[in-house]
């Protein structure tokens, strides 16, 4: 099951939330998105849990959770929906 994770500090690290989420059950995956430009956080990311009752767990107790000073929002993530390009930039 894959796992949304938002409004984390910029601080974070993906070690941090593996940490984390290795309370519940075995982490497979951690992905903190950066911007493509800096290289800086953006806030959010994804961890991956194959055993869907530890994940549900995890989402039920953390999501609202105050980790690194900032309030998480924890849910299952939902597909990415493909957008299309617009290669009509200035």
């Amino acid at each position: 099951m894959q796992i949304y994770v938002g409004n984390m500090s910029y601080q974070t690290t993906e070690e941090g939330l593996k940490d984390l989420f290795g309370n519940y059950g075995e982490v497979e995956a951690v992905k903190i998105i950066t911007d493509r430009e800096t290289g800086r956080a953006k806030g959010f990311g994804f961890i991956t849990m194959n055993d869907e009752s530890a994940a549900k767990s995890a989402i039920e107790d953390l999501d609202g959770k105050e980790f690194e000073g900032r309030t998480l929002r924890v849910n299952e993530a939902k597909p990415r929906e493909e957008r299309p390009r617009n290669f009509n930039r200035y």
